[in-house]
């Protein structure tokens, strides 16, 4: 008699003991909601008590596993939804929109966030040896996978250590080697492969997004963008929207009302002020654009801000530089279109940054919960 079955429910009763114990240590290392840093460099926690409204931010370079709760990440067409049994690694700085969509007081949302690192990754890479090239379904810079319990084993060591300072300097990077290795060895290896490859379409990408992030004030020029990416301008934006479901001038477009909001809430900027510094001539543009991303025109982002909802704002940073700038963009979903990869197909249009939110309330700030 085969003893299959029992060794299926033995794994399933380890990885929810794994995620039951991950959930204990998040959730006393992270006491209140919002996001959270920690003495280990590159490890983030997050938690939220209640679902958020849809949130317009950049991800950057990061491998994200949810313990406890749920949450969706909108990327052009694509919804990926990502809970305890799926873990998210993005491999470029992306442009989505992200909802927590499963969270309580008594169970509130809980994830961590573990930067990755490119160095490591190289050096497991010689390691591992020269590894087969990526498929063309591979371009995109969001991924999914499901967590297996090699992976959550690694994780929870890593997390374990926040509870142990004295050991972490020593064995908290044999923990974030061994992550990276296991997720090399994963579903998801290609895509963090193709963050190292030396001068690779993704490389090439990424540079491109690196200097929109530090010129984004400044007139784009696709050439400029080409030449830094080495690759022709056709090529440039084909390959770009390939990774990041956009093209280069939208992707400037939200990094730049992204920021302004941020002056206007954050800084005291009025409209005109803070269009002019994130490189708009046109008031009036500025604001069209404004009120179609965010739904609400700048003036009444000014006026929340002067009754001190600009407080929900402290801690935020510039977005070229972190990826803690976030708006909110009501949209719809679909449960049952869900797939089993945890990827739904949505209706378009997708409400995402660059596309006319189907309700025009005002809408708020939250933190950025990735």
């Amino acid at each position: 008699m085969s003893d299959k079955p029992s060794n299926v429910v033995e794994a399933r009763s380890g990885l929810e003991a794994q995620q039951a114990e991950l959930a204990d240590r998040i959730a006393r290392n992270a006491a209140s909601d919002g996001v959270h840093a920690t003495a280990i460099v590159g490890l983030g926690l997050i938690r939220a008590s209640s679902p958020s409204q849809p949130i317009a931010c950049v991800y950057h370079p990061s491998l994200c596993v949810v313990v406890q709760g749920r949450k969706r990440a909108m990327l052009g067409d694509e919804i990926y939804l990502y809970d305890p049994l799926n873990y998210l690694v993005v491999s470029m700085s992306i442009p989505l929109v992200s909802q927590i969509i499963e969270a309580t007081p008594a169970r509130p949302y809980l994830c961590l966030r573990i930067d990755v690192e490119p160095r490591l990754v190289n050096e497991l890479l010689v390691q591992l040896g020269a590894a087969a090239p990526a498929r063309a379904n591979d371009e995109r810079a969001l991924v999914l996978a499901r967590t297996d319990a090699a992976l959550l084993d690694a994780v929870l060591r890593l997390v374990r250590l926040l509870d142990a300072p004295a050991d972490a300097a020593v064995l908290a990077p044999l923990a974030l080697r061994e992550i990276h290795y296991r997720v090399l060895l994963g579903e998801l290896g290609r895509r963090l492969r193709s963050l190292c490859e030396s001068d690779g379409p993704s490389q090439r990408i990424a540079r491109a997004i690196e200097l929109l992030k530090a010129r984004y004030t400044e007139p784009l020029r696709i050439e400029d963008l080409a030449a830094a990416a080495h690759m022709s301008a056709s090529s440039l934006h084909q390959r770009f929207r390939a990774a990041t479901a956009t093209t280069p001038l939208q992707y400037q477009k939200q990094l730049r009302l992204q920021e302004a909001r941020r002056l206007m809430l954050v800084e005291g900027l009025e409209a005109a002020a803070a269009a002019h510094r994130v490189g708009y001539e046109s008031p009036s543009q500025f604001s069209r654009e404004y009120r179609r991303l965010f739904g609400a025109p700048p003036r009444r982002e000014v006026a929340a801000g002067s009754r001190g909802e600009a407080g929900r704002w402290r801690g935020l940073r510039r977005p070229a530089a972190a990826p803690r700038t976030a708006c909110t963009v009501p949209r719809a979903c679909d449960p049952a279109r869900t797939r089993r990869s945890g990827r739904q197909s949505a209706p378009r249009p997708l409400c995402l940054a660059f596309a006319r939110p189907p309700s025009r309330r005002a809408v708020r700030f939250e933190w950025i919960t990735r």
